[in-house]
């Protein structure tokens, strides 16, 4: 007889037995099995496709350029490189690390590849003297360079139209030794298995038995995987044989780096507060305030150790755990050949080096973002940012976003219950291009929440007044700074009946006043009565001209009766301070895609300027403003160096304090005040200006030149009509004009002399300034 035969007569006879468990079980197949696995099939594959496959939108600050005459501190320098990921090895020759020498720093730099070509790694030397760069070199050739740029940090990842903070990265940006340690640890048999190891499984089972409790487990990283993206960590018997299929069906749809790629971005590895920690480029900078790039063999060890039990070896409570583990994950490199036995013996001898105020990757600078995001969704849509794989290189400053930051947490404890009532937002400009280095929403760093610095309105009181002065010296022929203005008291009827009568803030009046002077001193009633002089409907006109809209042609406005938000206010100013050059205010340098090429640049083409005279005209005088004027407490706090030009601001009954002031490199508007909108008891110069002075006490800048701009000349000026006088006369006064609009021919102090004989007195000098106020 045949085996065939054999075999027929065999399942004859025991088909009556087996038949109904038979056709049990292809029930169950295709009733349940089949259908319940083609279900978890789509499940696992929707939520691996998208974590694997959408790399989302990374944004940068700045890359720092260091230049000979380039302004710097070491304090400055320090929190550049603290910022971007650096750390202070001692040595600086690994890519990421520095080291100090007296004034000098050595610098491994990592390279970068941005929207103006970016730099190739490096080290470099880079030494400071007087506040700001000496030299910088090359260490390799000992050439001096003359620009680098160090990479940028990175301050926010995004995801669409929502902000999230997680770190996704390329298997190919993993250290080898961390994926090599991983492997080693976790699951030995990674390459070869079926996303379940059987062998793993029963070595397990029998050291477990052996043990009478669970000493070690048969997991591969496959399953591990799948208990992190799907289920619960309930044990029993539906859970395991729900990992063990996925684990089966992820291993059947992808390979292993993809599978390894998903495991290192999602692994969980601790927890702040209601946040998790997932991933080993987040734990790294949870941990150890590095990016995971430059972690040390010792850190991998100890974060590949923490994949066991986040919470019991977690190293800043149980450290003596997480130092035991970690050394035993070392011993475990080392038996599998990743490192030598020297090695292990002086890896092993390290302490933990966890950083205390670690911090999960988050959205550092909402406010700013707020602007990025504004200014880039024309060219960009939801699903480009989510998926693009973009790089974003933004204008931000880390140094300038942190000490805006600062001056503002350091001038509200200065003023008591009225910093803790009052709400604050800063803008921060490079003076000449209009780039945003800094924006602070709220006087808590991070808020979430409301961001002044782009959506609160509010009148903007005499913050408005260079601009009335500017158009009227767009006039040369008819004023100058030294021709006079009427402060005089007003009153006019107004639409209702009603009379509106204002003041000076110290409710005096001064009568004719030189035109510097009562801007000077911001004397409310002489610049109704010049603006009134010049036309409302011209001030309205210029105003609008930046943009904005709803500008009410009153005399009010001529005093500040104009809702603006900090960063429109900074558009006002950015124009002064780009001498004449109206500037869009951008936050974008440009993006580039995965493969280093440039999507889209921002950039601003600047033309000849307008004004430019008159502009510099008011820049000259709001630097007297600095020194003799509202904002006098620049001069007597130690920054008078700066040669700064500025502008106090208050409100009505003291609700908004406003300044905005500029250096050679950078400008910066701060606001102060409440946000129920009652008197915040501040005025420009006891508020915000003590922000400006806190912000430039630390922030590296170049002065602003105290001569008058190109296109001006210095004469002597009669202030009681305008016109050239003679050094020496009554009222005479040395002031910039615009070159070639005053008469060559001076008026003498001839009869001015003669009224002097004839009334028995001498020649009275000129009018010593009026006292500063507190507008």
């Amino acid at each position: 007889m045949s085996f065939f035969a054999r075999l027929r007569e065999f399942a004859s006879a025991v088909w009556p037995w087996v038949r109904i468990p038979f056709w049990i079980c292809m029930g169950l197949l295709f009733g349940f099995v089949l259908p319940y696995t083609l279900v978890l099939n789509k499940r696992v594959q929707d939520r691996f496709n998208d974590l694997v496959f959408a790399v989302p939108t990374r944004v940068y600050a700045r890359p720092l350029p260091l230049a000979a005459g380039t302004p710097m501190t070491p304090a400055a320098l320090e929190l550049e490189l603290t910022f971007a990921g650096y750390g202070n090895d001692g040595h600086g020759q690994v890519a990421g690390t520095w080291a100090k020498d007296g004034g000098s720093y050595t610098i491994a730099s990592r390279g970068y590849a941005g929207p103006d070509g970016g730099e190739v790694p490096k080290r470099i030397r880079v030494t400071l003297g007087k506040g700001q760069v000496a030299n910088v070199k090359d260490v390799a050739s000992g050439k001096p360079l003359e620009i680098t740029h160090l990479d940028p940090a990175r301050i926010a990842t995004v995801y669409g139209s929502q902000q999230e903070e997680r770190r996704i990265v390329r298997l190919a940006d993993v250290p080898p030794l961390l994926l090599g340690g991983l492997q080693a640890v976790e699951d030995r048999d990674f390459k070869h298995h079926f996303g379940i190891d059987l062998t793993a499984i029963l070595r397990a089972s029998f050291a477990n038995l052996r043990a009478g409790h669970t000493v070690q487990g048969g997991s591969t990283l496959t399953q591990q995987l799948v208990r992190n993206l799907f289920l619960d960590r309930e044990q029993n018997f539906t859970r395991k044989f729900n990992e063990a299929l996925m684990s089966i069906l992820i291993e059947a749809h992808y390979d292993k780096s993809r599978i390894l790629e998903a495991y290192v971005n999602e692994v969980f590895l601790g927890q702040q507060g209601s946040q998790a920690v997932h991933g080993f480029a987040a734990a790294s900078e949870f941990y150890f305030g590095r990016r995971m790039e430059d972690l040390k063999p010792q850190e991998m060890a100890l974060l590949i150790g923490m994949v066991k039990g986040p919470s019991y070896y977690d190293p800043r409570r149980y450290p003596d755990r997480a130092l035991s583990r970690r050394n035993l994950v070392l011993d475990q490199f080392q038996e599998t050949g990743l490192i030598t036995a020297d090695q292990t013996a002086a890896y092993k001898a390290t302490p933990l080096g966890i950083v205390t105020n670690g911090q999960l990757p988050h959205n550092r600078f909402p406010a700013f973002m707020q602007l990025v995001r504004e200014q880039i969704t024309g060219d960009f849509d939801d699903e480009m940012l989510s998926q693009g794989n973009l790089s974003i290189f933004t204008t931000l400053d880390p140094a300038a976003q942190l000490y805006a930051e600062q001056a503002i947490a350091t001038t509200a404890a200065g003023l008591g219950k009225r910093g803790e009532a009052a709400q604050a937002a800063a803008v921060v400009t490079e003076a000449q291009t209009g780039a945003v280095l800094a924006i602070v929403g709220s006087k808590s760093p991070g808020d979430q929440g409301f961001n002044r610095a782009l959506d609160a309105r509010r009148p903007i009181g005499s913050l408005v007044k260079p601009l009335v002065y500017l158009v009227a010296l767009t006039n040369p022929e008819r004023w100058n700074l030294g021709s006079p203005v009427e402060d005089s008291p007003i009153s006019m009827r107004q639409a209702d009946g009603s009379y509106w009568t204002p003041k000076n803030d110290e409710g005096d009046v001064h009568g004719a006043v030189p035109m510097i002077d009562a801007l000077v001193h911001s004397w409310n009633l002489a610049t109704i009565n010049l603006g009134m002089n010049i036309g409302v409907s011209r001030i309205k006109a210029f105003l609008e001209s930046f943009g904005l809209t709803d500008v009410t042609p009153s005399p009010s406005l001529l005093i500040g009766a104009v809702d603006l938000s900090p960063l429109q206010a900074t558009q006002l100013y950015q124009y002064i301070a780009a001498d004449g050059h109206a500037l869009p205010l951008l936050a974008v340098r440009g993006v580039v895609d995965g493969n280093g090429q440039t999507v889209k640049r921002y950039e601003v083409k600047t033309g000849a300027g307008e004004y430019q005279p008159a502009v510099r005209l008011v820049k000259w005088a709001m630097q007297q403003v600095a020194r003799s004027g509202t904002a006098a407490s620049i001069g007597t706090s130690g920054l008078a160096y700066l040669n700064a030009a500025g502008k106090t601001g208050t409100s009505n009954d003291m609700r908004d304090s406003w300044f905005a002031g500029f250096t050679g490199d950078h400008l910066a508007l701060f606001w102060m005040g409440r946000d129920d909108n009652k008197p915040s008891g501040l005025y420009g110069a006891t508020g915000s200006l003590r922000a400006w002075q806190e912000l430039f006490r630390k922030l590296p800048t170049r002065p602003l030149s105290a001569a008058p701009g190109e296109g001006l000349e210095m004469a002597w000026i009669n202030t009681a009509d305008g016109k050239r006088s003679e050094e020496g006369c009554e009222g005479a006064r040395l002031l910039p004009v615009v070159a070639g609009t005053l008469s060559q021919d001076a008026e003498g102090c001839f009869w001015q002399h003669v009224g002097n004989l004839f009334g028995g007195g001498e020649s009275s000098p000129a009018p010593a300034p009026a006292p500063p106020v507190q507008d």
